[in-house]
């Protein structure tokens, strides 16, 4: 191995460590490149083709861990070495954890940082850890996976009303898989040879909701050149489901609640009532609660839409049910783009259960079909998009400090800039070089 073409990020606020350091690995026939703080090496690691971060992990503002926890996920083929004048075993164990591959206490030998480079390079092609896939006991109502306790209680529910037609409504926010669990429970029951239908009642201008929900009659309007059956007709002795229920007009309302108290429709433009047996479940995102405060929504609906009502929990409040899905959506493409199941390290696992997915499990489904496409033999951390990865906060820039502070970060600066010239950099300060080395002291 060629160690002279290894380029190596030094991180440290101390200037003296930079520099012995970089004189060390100068000595050794390794190019360099100096960050005083987290962010300056982020942009050296974006602009520069880096093949060893070398970072202190005692930092003000942000500190070392968060930079090797990001270059780990933005960055994983670049190997991390840390050093510390604080040594602890925890911080050793949170080191190890985060991807260092080696971990060097001030103050250490130019032949001990020798040993530890290198050692840190060697190391660069070792493989990542795979998971270990179990059989899961999962109770399965449909394509709903889940072992949460949200989930168990919604399967719970849905055992108990599969078999009855009961009114259920659903709430959830959008991507959560309301209409999933509409159709467990349509075809988890004894109804379930009968037709399912699905309607978002937010897709259909308003003008036109009841008529598709109902039907109509030849002339009932401009272009009813016909007479037409409706959802619940198509639907009947089954399930319909109306998604965004929150989205139907006044009127609608008011003719859907004749449906569920008189179990009869009526077509738009006929006198005459038709009986229905339909099962209705409908579904919002919405507080309903709140539209019929405002005057959108009937309440007297409500009452009827609720006589039993579930949950759907957010993916962020069953982050344990995770695995499963990544599972169950790995399968699926896998077989579908590359002929195989794909597997996926343990990293990339652990990114994807850190998010909070505000798309739910549309946007985790959506996240792990483009992973597969882009991915090779196994899902990494590499394969995700940009946003899933680690990210760090840095300090806005407008905080007030204190004028020592102040002081330092500027005098660190110039430093950085004069290549550690103090001669220059106490010009550039108009103060004299006593001054300068009495403030780095």
């Amino acid at each position: 191995m060629h160690l002279e073409q290894e380029n190596i990020l030094i991180v440290d606020d101390d200037v003296h460590i930079l520099e012995l350091i970089q004189r060390h690995l100068q000595s050794l026939n390794f190019h360099t490149y100096k960050a005083v703080s987290v962010k300056e090496a982020i942009t050296i690691l974006q602009d520069q083709s880096i093949d060893l971060l070398i970072t202190d992990l005692q930092m003000p503002g942000v500190d070392g861990l968060q930079l090797v926890k990001y270059v780990s996920e933005h960055f994983p083929e670049i190997p991390k070495l840390a050093v510390t004048g604080y040594p602890s075993i925890d911080g050793a164990l949170k080191a190890m954890k985060s991807g260092v591959m080696d971990y060097l206490i001030k103050p250490f030998t130019k032949e001990e940082l020798k040993i530890a480079v290198q050692k840190s390079l060697s190391l660069r092609q070792v493989p990542v850890r795979k998971i270990k896939k179990s059989d899961h006991d999962l109770p399965v109502f449909g394509e709903l996976i889940g072992q949460s306790d949200g989930m168990l209680n919604v399967i719970n529910i849905i055992d108990r009303v599969k078999d009855n037609k009961a009114t259920v409504l659903i709430k959830g926010e959008s991507g959560t898989g309301k209409e999933l669990v509409a159709r467990a429970i349509h075809y988890s029951g004894k109804f379930a040879a009968a037709p399912f239908l699905a309607v978002n009642c937010g897709a259909i201008p308003e003008s036109l909701l009841e008529a598709e929900l109902f039907g109509y009659t030849k002339g009932a309007f401009t272009g009813a050149n016909d007479d037409r059956s409706g959802f619940f007709q198509a639907a009947n002795k089954g399930t319909l489901f109306l998604d965004e229920i929150g989205n139907a007009s006044i009127a609608t309302q008011l003719s859907l609640l004749r449906v569920l108290q008189e179990k009869e429709i009526m077509r738009v433009g006929s006198q005459r009532v038709e009986k229905i047996d339909v099962r209705v479940i409908a579904a919002t995102n919405v507080d309903l609660r709140e539209l019929i405060k405002n005057g959108r929504f009937r309440e007297d609906l409500y009452y009827r839409l609720t006589v039993v009502q579930m949950e759907v929990p957010p993916l962020r409040d069953r982050k344990s049910d995770i695995p499963l899905l990544v599972d169950k959506f790995l399968f699926k493409y896998g077989v579908e783009y590359k002929d195989r199941i794909v597997d996926i390290s343990e990293e990339a696992l652990l990114a994807l259960e850190r998010y909070d997915w505000p798309g739910n499990i549309r946007e985790l489904e959506n996240s792990i079909q483009r992973a597969v496409i882009m991915c090779d033999k196994q899902l990494e951390v590499s394969d995700l998009p940009h946003y899933l990865k680690f990210h760090i906060d840095f300090p806005k820039e407008d905080i007030l400090l204190s004028l020592k502070e102040v002081e330092k970060r500027h005098i660190l600066k110039v430093l950085e800039a004069t290549n550690n010239n103090k001669t220059k950099a106490a010009e550039i300060l108009q103060i004299d070089r006593k001054t300068l080395r009495d403030k780095i002291k």
